[in-house]
């Protein structure tokens, strides 16, 4: 049977995982039940994610090593499926559920299968569960992950899954006639990873870091998340009184938060340009993109040292647009770009070596998962929030993913549970963050 083989991109994503800084994003939807007789939603919501995950041919498929080009992987399909190890209903006495979540963020996938997972969280409120979705990185990107986890709910308007590349089929003989295209585009992408690697020099060190954005990168990897819901309407409002746009208040947001958090925490006040962010950037819309991960990113420096709530969203917005007008093909935020120049011999390789480098590249993760304006279900329950996941770099303590469902911005942290015992202090802020941006505007 014919098989798929990773893309450079899905490739890294797969070689750089290790048991305590595992590859997969998650994803917390949290449902309100829907009235029922017999067995509960939440055990009714795990079955129908049990019946429904056979029929989705990409949550059937696996990876594994081949023997040629030396290094690589390819999706064969898992002959053994079965829903059982992949659908899991989990009791919990907690009201919250990213209580739940975090241990279960913490637990790598099983690569030995299908690279994804589905927790039905059931708590002790009968009128509410909640689903957490774990799909590994090499699987899908953000927009990926959310085109599988849809084909799971119920019917409705449909969510296309983007398609993968079709190998272009070539004449006998066109190998000649391609030559000097190919070689031009050869010298194109040199000069493209050049200057990346120049920009990622450029963009410097992680100096002055707060040291509360660093974790132990040889620690246990136990996880901790949590989760904040914020009104669009007053997001929109900071937007356009302020300009710019919702990414860019949502970024100056996390910037005011850390802000707060660290004042609170007592620890030295932020100095020089600020931690660097990286902002990764979707390129499915370009022509031929093709599905997979599909990324680059944006980096720039979250302005912690600026008091004034406006000039911090000032200098988000002013540092965005230097980014928008170079492109997502140009400046070190272009780093995952690099995969496509690495032969999969050198990610196999490498990929311990490109983790552990992590730090070097960026400081913290700040990504944002749009999603559609559709009312999700499962079995009749109905999704009211969405809190996406992250994963968190080795020797960094913190990732944010961000996602607006329904009128309500979501966060979602995800922070290494030793360097941020207090993550639920960090969460509050945000909030605060966005309050103090509304009385500057109002």
């Amino acid at each position: 049977m014919a098989t798929e083989r990773l893309s450079p991109l899905d490739l890294a994503f797969w070689r750089i995982e290790s048991a305590d800084h595992p590859m997969h994003l998650g994803a917390l939807a949290v449902f309100s039940a829907a009235p029922r007789g017999g067995s509960g939603a939440a055990e009714h919501a795990a079955e129908l994610l049990a019946a429904r995950c056979a029929s989705v041919p990409g949550l059937r498929r696996r990876i594994r090593d081949v023997l040629l080009p030396v290094g690589a992987a390819a999706w064969t399909p898992d002959p053994g499926f079965d829903p059982a190890r992949h659908v899991f209903l989990v009791r919990t006495d907690c009201a919250d559920p990213h209580a739940a979540a975090g241990p279960l963020m913490a637990r790598p996938l099983d690569r030995e299968l299908p690279p994804w997972e589905a927790h039905v969280l059931a708590g002790p409120d009968p009128d509410s569960f909640a689903v957490l979705f774990k799909f590994h990185h090499a699987l899908a990107d953000g927009l990926g992950a959310l085109a599988l986890a849809a084909t799971l709910f119920d019917e409705g308007p449909a969510l296309r899954t983007p398609a993968r590349p079709v190998p272009e089929q070539r004449a006998a003989g066109s190998a000649l006639r391609r030559l000097p295209g190919a070689l031009a585009a050869r010298v194109q992408d040199v000069g493209q990873a050049l200057e990346i690697g120049a920009a990622v020099a450029r963009a410097g060190l992680p100096l002055g870091v707060p040291a509360a954005l660093t974790a132990d990168p040889d620690g246990p990897g136990a996880r901790t998340v949590a989760g904040l819901a914020l009104d669009l309407d007053e997001v929109n409002l900071v937007r356009k009184a302020a300009g710019g746009t919702v990414n860019d208040v949502l970024i100056s947001v996390v910037a005011g938060a850390l802000r707060r958090w660290l004042e609170e925490r007592g620890d030295p006040a932020p100095a020089g340009p600020g931690p660097r962010a990286l902002i990764p950037v979707s390129r499915r819309g370009r022509p031929g993109a093709g599905g997979g991960n599909r990324l680059s990113g944006y980096l720039l420096r979250l302005p912690l040292a600026e008091r004034d709530p406006l000039l911090r969203l000032d200098r988000v917005r002013a540092a965005m647009d230097r980014n928008k007008d170079a492109g997502p093909a140009r400046g070190a935020g272009a780093v995952a770009l690099l995969a496509d120049h690495v032969h999969p011999l050198g990610h196999r390789l490498g990929g311990p070596l490109v983790a552990q480098a992590a730090r070097l590249l960026f400081d913290i993760l700040v990504t944002s998962v749009p999603l559609p304006g559709l009312t999700f279900s499962l079995g009749g329950s109905r999704v009211r929030e969405v809190y996406p996941f992250a994963p968190l770099a080795r020797g960094q303590s913190l990732a944010v993913a961000v996602s607006t469902y329904k009128g309500t911005v979501h966060y979602g942290l995800v922070a290494d549970a030793a360097a941020v015992p207090d993550l639920a202090v960090l969460a509050g802020a945000l909030r605060a963050e966005l309050d103090a941006l509304v009385r500057e505007v109002s």
